[in-house]
């Protein structure tokens, strides 16, 4: 696994907080991979013209 790191607005951060406090995810970078998980299954169609391309 690689490393990035991003840039959030402070409300992003206190609603992941949150979601971590109550025990919707172990932690703020695993609700972060999940949202991103979600993003390419919804979306990746658009750009590859193979999904095979792709593996998760």
């Amino acid at each position: 696994m690689q490393r990035i790191t991003i840039r959030l607005p402070e409300q992003q951060i206190s609603v992941l907080e949150k979601m971590v406090d109550a025990g919707e995810f172990p932690t703020i970078s695993e609700a972060i991979r999940d949202a991103v998980r979600e993003l390419i299954e919804k979306r990746a169609n658009r750009i590859l013209s193979d999904s095979d391309q792709l593996s998760f």
